[in-house]
């Protein structure tokens, strides 16, 4: 696997179409992308004193989360629309090497922040609803 830079690491928000346009979220300096999942333990007497997991059982998740400055786009204003109705979008990750995650997830957290002397910024959190799939 090839070293890929942070900044093409990108997050993307669906224009609200059955088949999404999406447009990057250009603002953002950090993103964070973790993949959860629950274990179901079936350690039994026959386990030999060993944990056994059941493979392909529990609950699966991704939350995404980064941090920006404020730029005004269309990308945000849409995000903070989704966060202020409570309502889920679709979002896509892209990688530099081209791979990306799509999927559909509801904004969990947007802070806003702005010193006297600087930009204005943000925070976010996206936590998924239903299956993200990799391509």
């Amino acid at each position: 696997m090839a070293v890929e830079r942070g900044s093409a690491f990108l997050l993307k928000v669906g224009d609200g179409a059955a088949v999404p346009a999406f447009a990057t979220v250009a603002g953002l300096r950090t993103t964070q992308l973790s993949v959860n999942g629950e274990a179901v333990v079936v350690t039994n007497k026959d386990s030999g004193g060993w944990r056994q997991l059941l493979s392909g059982a529990g609950v699966r998740s991704v939350s995404v989360s980064g941090a920006g400055v404020f730029t005004g786009s269309a990308a945000e204003a849409r995000i903070k629309a989704s966060a202020l109705a409570g309502t889920i979008d679709d979002y896509r990750l892209s990688f530099e090497s081209g791979d990306a995650m799509t999927g559909r997830f509801l904004v969990t957290k947007l802070d806003y922040a702005g010193d006297f002397n600087g930009e204005r910024s943000y925070t976010l959190s996206l936590e998924s609803s239903g299956p993200v799939v990799a391509s």
